[in-house]
């Protein structure tokens, strides 16, 4: 079995990898400064092979300690927020996340250097392809595509030439991973969370699903959504994202490669809005207003998933009806 040190392991999809590398006997250690959600319980907590450390990876000896006889570094600390964070936060975002990776990557290069380090795993973003044109988007169309417009999507592209620049010079193994658009539960209201009105109701804006249940099972009638609803997303369990990147983890064919980790399956917001009113509502008319988009609402995230499961043997299985009856239910119990 291998040690793991996962970077934001309180995190949204920190939480889901650390449950899937412990599921299979590996032994994980996780630093979060739990400055987007406060302390979170979990499942994991008291587990034997778990060890979590309060701290800041921007502490480069802190984590070269942490990363003592540690096999594998998943960099997933970042600071992340839904859309509208995108725009309140836009220089935190690419400022202190550059200084996050900076911190990550030296602390790893030290470590395969001197250490047992084997490999970086770093949590990239399908938002490095903001601006590309071509549907549907294979990996290396990060070489060829337009340079994201958001902070957040620049400073994610720069942590992918992080990595492939600890390789060029230090010849550190690295593997990125994109996740797109993850689905789940146990994510809480950010600390930092600007409360947006949304028609009748006020929300800290994170995750379409999540907010689109909550107003929803408030009474919102119509449904306020952002834009005409014809964004397209490929909405992806949080189980399934952990699950690749576990794979990539381990594959030796993912050395030095990126992979996209998402469903095959399209959805636009609008018909993702109309099932959640059908599960909720049953047989009541369907209402929606549209609300003024953010600049940065992306059009179109449809990755080219082909890679993954030639790969790696990976495929996104649960489907948007099983997760939304998930996520239906955990925010039920969270109002």
């Amino acid at each position: 079995m291998s040690k793991i040190l996962i970077t934001g392991s309180a995190g949204f999809i920190g939480g889901y990898l650390v449950e899937e590398f412990l599921k299979h006997g590996h032994f994980v250690v996780g630093i979060d400064n739990l400055s987007k959600y406060g302390i979170v319980s979990r499942s994991y907590n008291n587990n034997l092979n778990y060890k979590f450390v309060k701290g800041d990876v921007k502490d480069t000896s802190l984590l070269i300690s942490l990363l003592k006889d540690c096999d594998y570094l998943i960099a997933g600390a970042a600071k992340i927020g839904g859309i509208g964070y995108f725009h309140e936060f836009a220089y935190d975002l690419l400022a202190e996340n550059e200084r996050i990776i900076a911190s990550t990557l030296d602390a790893a290069i030290e470590s395969f250097k001197n250490q047992k380090l084997r490999k970086i795993i770093v949590i990239s973003s399908s938002m490095v392809f903001e601006s590309t044109h071509k549907y549907p988007t294979p990996e290396n169309e990060v070489l060829y595509s337009p340079s994201p417009k958001s902070t957040y999507g620049f400073q994610k592209l720069a942590c992918e030439y992080f990595a492939k620049g600890a390789w060029e010079q230090y010849k550190l193994p690295y593997t990125i991973v994109r996740p797109f658009n993850c689905v789940g539960v146990g994510e809480s209201t950010a600390l930092r969370g600007k409360k947006i009105k949304s028609g009748n109701i006020k929300m800290a804006m994170s995750h379409v699903v999540p907010d689109l249940i909550y107003k929803i099972l408030k009474g919102q009638d119509p449904v306020h959504i952002l834009g005409k609803g014809n964004q397209i997303r490929h909405y992806t369990y949080g189980c399934d994202i952990a699950k690749g990147i576990a794979l990539a983890t381990f594959s030796t064919k993912a050395l030095n490669e990126d992979f996209n980790i998402s469903t095959a399956e399209s959805t636009t917001v609008l018909n993702l809005t109309k099932i959640i009113w059908q599960k909720i509502n049953l047989n009541k008319k369907f209402h929606y207003i549209s609300d003024k988009p953010f600049i940065y609402d992306v059009q179109k995230r449809i990755p080219d998933v082909s890679k993954a499961k030639k790969i790696l043997g990976f495929e996104a299985k649960t489907s948007l009806d099983k997760m939304l009856d998930i996520v239906i239910e955990w925010v039920k119990n969270q109002i």
